[in-house]
């Protein structure tokens, strides 16, 4: 019998679309959903899909997961296995100017896909989640067996919000349900709003680079081919139902429901003004560069404990960030030649 096709839900988007793709060449079916909605710019957007249309096995619905009646349908007649949920409204900063669009898709939009599944009895629920979630956590590497109780975001809240959501699906309904903490995912086609385009476009554009917390600002830069290879070893690895809970232990990262959550990072922190350095050397220009304060909802350093992810699936993400920036740069240089 034929597999049924993976639902990428955020398939135009950067990580949905690395994913659709992947699973496309693979010979695998995909229906992707997106609402393409304004965030950054659509062009990048249509452009993603314009790639993913080229195979026969993609379909799309332009939709906006929020709107109960549309998704029920999607749900109720849609032909779909495994159900990966990467859209949300993303962003730590723009979630202090317009939060309402965080409760629509983070919140509302996350039910609505959470009663889909649990209605059509869905084989394994991916979503993402955000190293957000960490918030004040000071101990480092960040690990899924940590309280992640003090989110300093409504971001991060709305992703540690999604894991309990799930986990309360999990126990109720015994819906499968993996949620990945992704850390500072970068790469060809990535996103406008994130640190490693902005930086590029500055340089290119010889305007000034804001680098936060006055230049000392640390993160775990992670490859999105490492992100895409994680998510696709998950896909169809869903959790089981255990006795986990049985002693009383109560471990943030276990359940005895079906459910589970994994860092998604390189396990190494960088800091940003070495991107700065390397982006310099790939365009073979100089930034200009200011020195700014630490933003309301930022954090000085994050870095992904990936012990389980390695453990689970015998994969962790490793690409060097000097690699990393290397591929996005000439992508960066070849998109925008266009």
């Amino acid at each position: 019998m034929a597999e049924h096709p993976v639902l990428v839900t955020g398939a135009a988007g950067f990580i949905g679309f690395c994913l659709a793709r992947r699973l496309l060449e693979g010979g695998r079916a995909v229906v992707g959903v997106d609402n393409v909605n304004s965030y950054y710019d659509p062009a990048l957007k249509e452009a993603r899909l314009v790639v993913l249309r080229q195979f026969t096995q993609f379909r799309f619905h332009r939709l906006d997961l929020a709107d109960r009646k549309p998704t029920e349908s999607l749900f109720r007649e849609g032909e779909f296995g495994p159900v990966v949920h990467l859209a949300a409204q993303a962003g730590v900063r723009y979630s202090l100017q317009n939060p309402h669009a965080y409760a629509d898709a983070n919140l509302a939009g996350f039910l609505n896909v959470l009663e889909g599944c649990r209605h059509r009895d869905t084989t394994h629920l991916v979503y993402a989640s955000s190293s957000s979630v960490y918030g004040a956590n000071k101990r480092l590497p960040f690990s899924v067996h940590d309280n992640v109780d003090h989110p300093l975001s409504l971001y991060g809240a709305t992703k540690k919000a999604n894991e309990l959501m799930a986990h309360a699906y999990s126990h109720l309904f015994a819906l499968p349900a993996t949620g990945l903490r992704f850390f500072t995912v970068y790469g060809p086609w990535g996103r406008p709003d994130m640190a490693m385009f902005i930086f590029a476009k500055a340089i290119c554009e010889g305007e000034p680079i804001r680098l936060f917390n006055y230049g000392r600002m640390r993160r775990d830069f992670t490859y999105v081919d490492d992100v895409v290879e994680a998510v696709e070893r998950l896909i169809d690895n869903p959790p089981p139902t255990t006795n986990a809970l049985s002693d009383g232990d109560l471990d943030p990262a276990k359940s005895a429901a079906p459910w589970r959550v994994y860092n998604i990072g390189n396990n190494k922190t960088v800091e940003v003004s070495h991107v700065v350095d390397l982006l310099e050397r790939q365009f073979g220009r100089k930034a200009k560069t200011e020195l700014v304060p630490m933003q309301p909802g930022d954090v000085p350093e994050t870095c992904a404990d990936v012990e389980d992810l390695m453990r689970d699936v015998g994969f962790r993400p490793s690409t060097p960030i000097e690699e990393g920036v290397s591929r996005f740069a000439t992508w960066f240089k070849e998109y925008y030649a266009r």
